[in-house]
């Protein structure tokens, strides 16, 4: 059953339309958890890296000084420095966290899924498509930020993204071998996949009149017929 959603959400034929070329939505309010539980850290620490995720989710991390970010966790900018030494060190602390729950969110997927390389494909975009309707902000700021990290930071971050990226790509080739995809470009269908994905984090809330799920399930599909097959393959269980 298709859910029901705001008017300004359907065309005259009845068809969902989403605003995709507006502005990300913002995902920042109170009781919304945005830091996965790997996050260990608690009181003021963990305020300013709620902070410094908001801010650089919704306005960029060039564009927020610090004293934004004391102010937004409840201190004063010269107390940062007792927890972090700069404001890329959170920039830091969030895009490794985000990154190695992404990694491990589809490397899960891809066990759990068995040896068919359409359930593994299936299962690996749920789990893909699921961490950014669930964490988009955090989302937004480790794909967009990674030119703001220092060298030796940014090839730390970019090892787990590529972690994250050859897990899609070895059950994609899996199944070339096995003459289930077809595919001219084995990097160009991960990417098109993965990219397909992200784009999840800049329009998805649960007032978008999707459930996380159905938007899964359809993604699913997507990368499927992409890699050459459209039979049917359920959801992962």
């Amino acid at each position: 059953m298709i859910p029901s959603v705001p008017t300004q959400h359907m065309s005259e034929a009845g068809v969902r339309r989403l605003d995709l070329a507006g502005p990300a939505p913002l995902l920042a309010e109170d009781g919304v958890e945005l830091l996965p539980p790997r996050c260990s850290a608690e009181g003021t620490l963990r305020r300013m890296l709620v902070a410094a995720l908001t801010r650089f989710g919704e306005r960029g991390y060039h564009a927020v000084p610090v004293r934004d970010i004391a102010r937004g966790a409840g201190v004063r900018a010269s107390s940062m420095y007792e927890y972090r030494a700069s404001k890329e060190d959170l920039l830091f602390d969030l895009m490794r966290m985000g990154h190695e729950e992404h990694r491990d969110w589809l490397v899960a997927a891809r066990r759990q899924s068995g040896d068919d390389p359409r359930e593994q494909v299936s299962a690996i975009v749920h789990a893909h498509v699921r961490f950014h309707a669930t964490y988009p902000l955090l989302a937004r700021v480790c794909n967009r930020e990674l030119g703001s990290l220092g060298p030796e930071r940014l090839d730390e971050v970019l090892h787990i993204r590529n972690e994250a990226v050859s897990t899609i790509g070895e059950a994609i080739e899996r199944g070339v071998h096995r003459g289930v995809f077809d595919v001219p470009d084995l990097y160009l269908a991960a990417a098109a996949i993965g990219a397909m994905g992200l784009r999840v984090a800049e329009w998805y809330t649960p007032e978008s009149g999707f459930g996380i799920d159905e938007v899964a399930d359809s993604y699913a599909l997507f990368a499927l017929r992409l890699l050459g097959d459209a039979g049917p393959v359920g959801p992962p269980g």
